[in-house]
């Protein structure tokens, strides 16, 4: 069975769970009033792992419940301000982690998707 939850101005969830798994789509740098977050890397990869907390919450998901992200950077020479910001919200037994360099559809830093094991 596939749950959807959330909403977005664009067709998609925010967050869908399927069985055991929580998928949460790409989550950008926008505060929750729908504005960019200005500043650097590290200033927006705050604001898209507090977004990604909050799209697992739709689903009754954590961070630890994390298993895999895909991070998509538009500047590779941003990895280590990002990589800083994002091992303090994945302190201990990180997910697998897929990062490249890549034109993102807005004019953002960053991107963050993720997929969660959340037995019920």
């Amino acid at each position: 069975m596939k749950e959807t939850f959330g909403s977005s101005h664009v067709p998609l969830s925010p967050a869908v769970r399927a069985g055991d798994f929580v998928f949460v789509s790409g989550q950008v740098p926008a505060r929750p009033d729908g504005s960019i977050v200005s500043g650097g890397i590290e200033e927006q990869t705050r604001q898209v792992m507090d977004n990604l907390k909050a799209a697992l919450a739709l689903a009754d998901a954590e961070l630890p419940d994390v298993v895999k992200t895909t991070v998509w950077l538009v500047d590779a020479r941003d990895f280590g301000g990002f990589n800083k910001v994002y091992g303090s919200y994945f302190e201990s037994a990180p997910p697998a982690r897929t990062t490249v360099e890549s034109r993102l559809m807005i004019d953002i830093k960053i991107e963050i998707e993720a997929v969660a094991y959340k037995p019920r």
